[in-house]
């Protein structure tokens, strides 16, 4: 474990990623926690085809061949993360205080280990003490009866879960009377969805990982692929090794955009790089909208002097409407503001497009956070679509839409029902499989279900993984939420800041992790998983257990079930848990696309859902895929202020945090840092390393974090950037993204001072 008192270390940011410090961080984390002979055979267990998915990112793994180290830097620090050897067991709970573990870390409540028991904090309570698995769900089943209305209750789920345990957990919850499920993805790629379903009639990107290694151009936008998916970085090696271009936009120079030395290659073991971003664009914070604008513009305009040479014309007539309103939307953008928003020059962007229109149009864009965390987010998705549709770069071999989703099985969650308003069809399925009434009203999602639990005390709110106080903007708002609440639960594995901040009765129930063997009574299970590319697969974990009273996600929520509703006529919870072929056939029988589940998943590598943009077939009203003639919009603050975004260290994966260090921008043994352009520094009267007092602004309202260390970086004058979750206390939990309701943790307006 670093030690916490060590001083903050500051070095020039790398020019690459992985390499040689990739491997000894891998194996020192996992030597260090797990042990050699437990940390090995995790780590050749990872990603194999009878092996378990990887906990950290949903980036896929190769169809065919898979490399005996199928893992990233990354996925060995959540592997180490999950099977240490170290235990969080009652004696612990007795030893530490709720106030006391309120003092420490959330790296420091990482290290302590896997949660071994049920524990239970009753109002006036000091300390956790432990209960039983029945004294348990009685207590949670007698809450729920309880409640005045189902709607009182709040069931969260995280992106780690399975499919078989959030189809379970959705399937009770609608049974029980509510659509109150708020997940991870209102936090992260709601924005994504929210544009593409109008757009092309699907939320989920449309490219296999074999299109990436076969595309011309990768635009790779408000991303950080070295630290967030570094498994990412090899596919954009292959497509650089085949002739293709890289091009970064984002504010900040990242090192793995830059370049990538392979770690399973000599040369990359001996630091030689390959170049991946030949083009990189520091657009200004929240300009990405109106970069895109311009790309589009220049595109008609090129078109407009070469009739017929740019523009895919007979994919345009064939498969899209609104072309002409986005024309007039274009045309009526200026260039001034086109460049002043976005921060790039005309030149720039006419050499932006000519890549895209010299290099055969085969172009894939991806983004992640960068984009969908900023209060245009799904305008900006928008704007991106209409360039690929005017290049017809969609539904064709090494082309299309890319977002690159986050936890290992978020979108996994949402294809099985973790939504709080799910679609007609959706109920229509479930209704025919269970002969039930699935409620339509539209539930709570992250941002609302964190006000209802501030306005009304008496909720009852349960998180199916995750470390929702962490996760969630605005730290003082929601905690003062969740202590309204009667009753919460965490289903975890190991203890984060969440379990101490409680109802009137807080309750942490352990369950089995990814890499864990789990044994019901048929016999050992096995879950599955979707990633970023569509591809469901199956996960079985082979170590042994941290505890011999931990149960599986699936069977916690039977048992909730069969406690808080009973058995159905249709459905009898425990027998779907004694088997998990049980629980995929009723998968199979009320959703669309999961024929013959249990077979399919059963080949190496899984199967492919059904992905109509893909094969250029539009689920939409009209049938076409949709242009967008969006105003642009750019969210601006006044001259004295900065816009503040938060992301991630290179140790850490969310709201996990592995270690202290962020290698890649050359910080060492420090969280509490503020990334700052040197000429705002400056300005402001702040040198390197000194400590800042920040202030939020919106709607009148100010929030303050004092203590962050500023560092000078190269960004765009008025940016600023921050560790997530310290410094989510500056972001409001009313300041979201339209039409998505995404907490903006890419915008927000600050002044920041030096503390004397």
């Amino acid at each position: 474990m670093q030690s916490e008192d060590a001083p903050l270390t500051h070095k020039p940011a790398k020019d690459w990623a992985a390499g040689a410090p990739a491997v000894i961080s891998s194996l020192k984390h996992v030597m260090s926690t797990a042990g050699p002979l437990r940390g090995t055979k995790a780590l050749l267990d990872l990603n194999q085809h009878d092996g378990f998915d990887c906990p950290s990112c949903a980036w896929p793994d190769p169809d065919d061949h898979r490399a005996m180290s199928e893992f990233c830097e990354n996925g060995a620090k959540a592997i180490a993360s999950e099977a240490t050897t170290e235990i969080v067991d009652p004696r612990f709970f007795q030893q530490h205080s709720v106030a006391e573990l309120l003092e420490k870390s959330d790296y420091w409540h990482d290290q302590q280990g896997r949660l071994t028991h049920p524990m239970i904090l009753r109002k006036g309570d000091t300390h956790y003490s432990p209960i039983s698995w029945d004294e348990t769900f009685e207590l949670l089943g007698e809450h729920l009866k309880e409640l005045a209305s189902p709607d009182d209750a709040i069931f969260y789920t995280s992106g780690r879960t399975s499919n078989e345990a959030a189809f379970l957990y959705q399937l009770f919850v609608r049974h029980y009377g509510t659509q109150n499920l708020p997940d991870c993805s209102n936090m992260c790629h709601e924005s994504s969805g929210s544009a593409m379903v109008p757009a092309i009639g699907l939320g989920k990107g449309s490219v296999t990982l074999e299109d990436l290694h076969q595309a011309d151009t990768i635009l790779c936008v408000g991303q950080n692929p070295g630290t967030n998916h570094p498994r990412m970085l090899a596919a954009l090696e292959c497509c650089v090794e085949a002739g293709g271009t890289i091009v970064g936009v984002n504010p900040f120079i990242e090192a793995g955009l830059k370049g990538f030395a392979h770690p399973q290659r000599v040369s990359g073991m001996l630091g030689k790089a390959t170049e991946l971003c030949t083009q990189y664009y520091q657009v200004k914070p929240n300009g990405d909208m109106a970069l895109f604008r311009g790309i589009g513009k220049l595109l008609l305009e090129l078109e407009a002097e070469t009739p017929g040479t740019i523009l895919d014309y007979p994919f345009l007539k064939e498969h899209t409407a609104g072309l002409e309103e986005y024309k007039t939307a274009c045309a009526e953008t200026p260039w001034q503001r086109i460049t002043e928003e976005s921060g790039i020059s005309k030149e720039e962007i006419e050499t932006l497009t000519r890549t895209l229109i010299d290099k055969r149009k085969r172009v894939i864009t991806c983004w992640a956070m960068g984009i969908t965390q900023q209060h245009n987010g799904v305008a900006t998705i928008r704007e991106i679509t209409n360039v690929h549709l005017l290049l017809g770069a969609i539904g064709r071999e090494g082309a299309g839409l890319c977002p690159v989703r986050g936890h290992s099985n978020v979108q996994g969650d949402r294809t099985m029902g973790i939504y709080e308003k799910a679609p007609e069809a959706f109920h229509l399925g479930l209704e025919a499989a269970f002969d039930f009434h699935s409620p339509r009203k539209h539930g709570y999602d992250t941002v609302e279900a964190i006000q209802a639990m501030h306005q009304q005390a008496g909720k009852f709110f349960l998180a199916l993984g995750g470390n929702f106080l962490q996760a969630a903007p605005d730290t003082a708002y929601v905690t003062e939420a969740l202590k309204n609440c009667s009753l919460t639960c965490h289903i975890a594995t190991k203890l984060n800041r969440s379990h101490l901040i409680t109802g009137d009765i807080g309750l942490i129930l352990p369950c089995l992790g990814r890499t864990e063997k789990d044994l019901q009574d048929s016999g050992e299970q096995f879950i599955t998983c979707e990633n970023s590319m569509g591809i469901v697969h199956m996960s079985r974990g082979r170590l042994k257990p941290a505890s011999p009273d931990l149960l599986s996600e699936p069977m916690i929520v039977a048992r909730l079930a069969t406690a808080a509703i009973g058995n159905t006529p249709k459905i009898n919870w425990l027998d779907l848990v004694s088997n998990y072929d049980h629980i995929r056939t009723a998968i199979e029988s009320s959703i669309a696309g999961f024929e013959d589940f249990n077979q399919k998943v059963r080949q190496a590598g899984g199967f492919y859902l059904d992905n109509g943009p893909r094969d250029r077939r539009w689920n939409t009203p009209n049938g076409k895929a949709n242009f967008s003639d969006s105003e642009l919009e750019t969210f601006t603050v006044p001259a004295d202020r900065l816009i503040l975004q938060t992301f991630r260290s290179h140790d850490q994966y969310n709201t996990t945090i592995y270690g202290l260090d962020d290698r890649y921008r050359g910080i060492g043994n420090e969280r509490l840092i503020v990334f700052l352009n040197a000429e705002d520094m400056q300005e402001r009267g702040i040198k390197p390393t000194q400590e800042t007092e920040i202030t939020s602004y919106w709607r009148g309202e100010q929030r303050v974090l004092r203590g962050l260390k500023a560092i000078p970086y190269d960004i765009p004058r008025g940016s600023a950037a921050a560790y997530f979750p310290e410094a989510n206390i500056l972001v409001p939990v009313t300041s979201t993204a339209k039409l998505s309701n995404t907490p903006t943790s890419k915008s927000i307006e600050i002044s920041i001072l030096p503390i004397a």
